[in-house]
């Protein structure tokens, strides 16, 4: 032949395996089928998994959304909590005695906005000072968050007692420090309307002081040290850094710290309660739902229909609140 095939045997070429030991797709040796993909969790797992994830979405939508739609519902009907049956539908009957007939719910309106004005004009300012010098770390800090912050952590009801005997006429530590803890000088900073109010707001100022101070206190641990630096290189004194500095970067932390502090004054519940019931000059929204749900009366529309008012007050804060938080997210 005078012309040589392109692909010349060599002798003993076909033996040799092809370089790094890899099989050719003409190799006569066959591929091993993929596996099949293995399940990471099992049977059990998965039905521990829907336990754990489903009855806690159970509840929660049973114990939150039912019954706030619910409570939304019973607003426009009047019912004694006696049987389903009585339930009768009265359209906007609540709400129009609520305005005009009921003598107790402007004065509870009255009593909530001082509550949240009481809140935000002394504690907060409070705990962002007390919030900057913990932020120094100054000796024993540890120690200093962990006395302030106590009162957060303690049951509103124990606090609520613990300050009923500060306030006791005898032998209250207010009364023994002033001396009017003797017959016919007595002070009832309980029993009575001009001062019971002001007293359980200076109980409610000192657990939201220590509140307001570990939110400052995380949003200060977030500012950047470098403006601090830059602040004193330009010859800036201390006052002038917060002022000028610092206290602009806290805007994030000033709208949590205004959204939490109107929802407190919304939600004050037990500290009153434990008082005098919300009783001679204490009347708040939460304690005319109380008492209208589950008081003598049980009047549940009556209730509901408070209760509704109080939610609307409660989502114009909420929903401007968490709209604005969105945006930042989506921003970002």
């Amino acid at each position: 032949m005078s012309t040589f095939d392109s692909n010349p045997m060599v002798p003993g070429a076909a033996a040799e395996p092809p370089p790094g030991g890899a099989v050719t797709s003409s190799s006569p040796q066959r591929l091993k089928p993929p596996q099949g993909h293995k399940r990471l969790l099992t049977r059990k797992d998965r039905v521990a998994l829907g336990f754990m994830a489903g009855l806690p979405t159970v509840l929660h939508i049973a114990l939150v959304w039912v019954t706030a739609l619910a409570s939304v519902a019973l607003a426009f009907t009047t019912w004694d909590g006696i049987g389903f049956g009585s339930i009768k539908w009265v359209g906007l009957q609540n709400f129009r005695e609520l305005f005009d007939s009921n003598p107790q719910f402007w004065p509870a309106v009255q009593h909530n906005v001082i509550w949240f004005v009481v809140l935000i004009l002394i504690p907060t300012p409070l705990g962002l000072f007390l919030a900057v010098q913990l932020d120094k770390n100054i000796r024993f800090s540890r120690v200093y968050q962990t006395a302030f912050f106590l009162p957060v952590v303690v049951s509103m009801a124990v606090i609520g007692f613990v300050w009923q005997l500060i306030y006791n006429p005898d032998t209250g530590l207010i009364n023994s420090l002033i001396g009017a803890n003797k017959p016919g000088h007595y002070i009832d900073w309980i029993g009575d309307p001009d001062l019971n109010l002001w007293a359980i707001l200076v109980a409610a100022a000192w657990r939201h002081t220590g509140y307001m101070m570990i939110l400052y206190l995380a949003g200060l641990k977030g500012v950047d040290p470098s403006l601090r630096e830059a602040s004193s290189l330009d010859g800036a004194n201390e006052w002038q850094t917060f002022k000028n500095v610092i206290f602009p970067t806290l805007r994030p932390t000033n709208t949590i710290v205004l959204v939490v502090t109107i929802i407190e004054s919304l939600r004050a519940f037990d500290l009153v309660y434990v008082f005098n019931g919300g009783a001679q000059g204490t009347e708040l929204l939460s304690i005319l739902v109380t008492n209208n749900i589950i008081g003598e009366s049980s009047r549940i529309g009556y209730g509901s229909a408070i209760a509704v008012v109080l939610l609307l007050i409660s989502l114009v804060v909420i929903i401007p609140y968490l709209v604005s938080t969105f945006r930042k997210e989506r921003r970002a």
